[in-house]
């Protein structure tokens, strides 16, 4: 007997706007999950979910302001990715930002890090393996994305 297979809508991108914030020494900044959120606890970039209307950089802008209390300056994008976590199928659109102003604020309950690589942090946010990957090879370290001992 054939049975019909339910057709399953294919699902929609959630497009997020990350900044990956770099100190003059190399320094990456990195942030967890707040808690109540999917994946709290996770280090991740900071960064968010674009409004409607909105660009990138807005978005981004807007999203550090609300979660660091930091305003950007010019934030381009250098790469773009998606990641299907269980929760949510997403765009991320990633911008190397070198220049923001305001104090570090942990608006959300999250805890912050500048970490080198490779990152001492665990455990990271899936969807940002690639980026890690890239970053290290920028900078001659390929395969030096985790301590050893903290590999995911």
């Amino acid at each position: 007997m054939n049975v019909p297979v339910p057709a399953v809508a294919p699902r929609k991108h959630t497009e997020v706007a990350v900044g990956i914030l770099l100190r003059s020494d190399g320094a990456l900044l990195l942030s967890t999950r707040p808690p109540g959120k999917p994946y709290a606890g996770y280090w991740e970039f900071p960064g968010g979910k674009l409004e409607e209307g909105e660009t990138v950089e807005q978005a981004l802008r807007r999203e550090l302001i609300e979660e660091l209390g930091v305003t950007i300056g010019p934030a381009a994008i250098w790469k773009v990715t998606e990641h299907d976590y269980p929760h949510a199928l997403v765009r991320l659109h990633w911008c190397k930002v070198f220049e923001w102003t305001g104090a570090f604020e942990m608006r959300e309950g999250q805890q912050m890090q500048w970490q080198q690589l490779p990152l001492a942090v665990t455990p990271v946010l899936p969807g940002a393996y690639p980026v890690l990957d890239w970053l290290a090879q920028e900078r001659g370290l390929a395969g030096a994305v985790f301590s050893s001992a903290d590999a995911p």
